[in-house]
């Protein structure tokens, strides 16, 4: 049986997928664009741990997180050529924002319009983009198409780069940018995957 707190519900585990998915997803944000450090939430506390410093001079051009009750394993692995599995993490998301926003450890009503395919050390490691559901700036945007390839190459170019070092091997690669389409392919299966690994709290399959 899984167990967990009563008092403060675990983001992972605790939390509702969103809405209305695989459109209107609740993302759990750890990480803002004002954040010089990486970090993610620790698995068995629910707590935000720092997990690194980011050794390159880039900072994230977007929110980023995760969506709860979602897990990257052998569904989400199969959607991605080159992976041979997925990274067994929940699925990240990058949520756009016209206004600025440097709290982390917050729930965003997120509108999924594509995503991202990174595969790191022959993982799957999908990067789901998403805007505020109601950003008076970005909320017509359906699909990643819409958005100005500058943002998406900023999105690229940080995921490329915030774990190189120098005269080590690189082993992280980043293919063309996919639509909605897509994205629903891969929030449906790491949704499957969490229901396959964890079932609910109580260790019985989610509805």
């Amino acid at each position: 049986m899984k167990s967990f707190s009563q008092w403060r519900p675990h983001p992972w585990h605790g939390l509702d997928v969103g809405a209305e998915p695989p459109r209107r997803l609740h993302a759990y944000i750890e990480i803002t664009p004002f954040d010089t450090v990486k970090f993610e939430v620790d698995k068995k506390s629910g707590y935000l741990r720092v997990d690194r410093s980011i050794r390159s001079s880039s900072q994230h051009p977007a929110l980023y997180g995760f969506v709860p009750r979602t897990l990257c394993a052998d569904r989400v692995g199969a959607l991605m050529h080159e992976a041979s599995r997925g990274d067994g993490d929940p699925l990240d998301i990058c949520v756009i924002s016209e206004r600025p926003i440097a709290r982390n450890e917050i729930l965003v009503n997120a509108r999924v319009v594509g995503g991202l395919p990174m595969c790191d050390h022959g993982e799957a490691d999908d990067k789901i983009i998403a805007v505020i559901e109601d950003d008076p700036l970005w909320s017509n945007i359906d699909d990643v198409t819409q958005l100005p390839a500058a943002l998406i190459d900023r999105l690229m170019h940080y995921f490329l780069t915030y774990k190189f070092v120098p005269d080590e091997p690189h082993h992280v690669s980043i293919g063309k940018a996919y639509g909605f389409e897509h994205a629903e392919k891969v929030i449906m299966a790491a949704m499957a995957d969490y229901n396959d690994a964890f079932g609910d709290c109580e260790g019985n399959p989610l509805e």
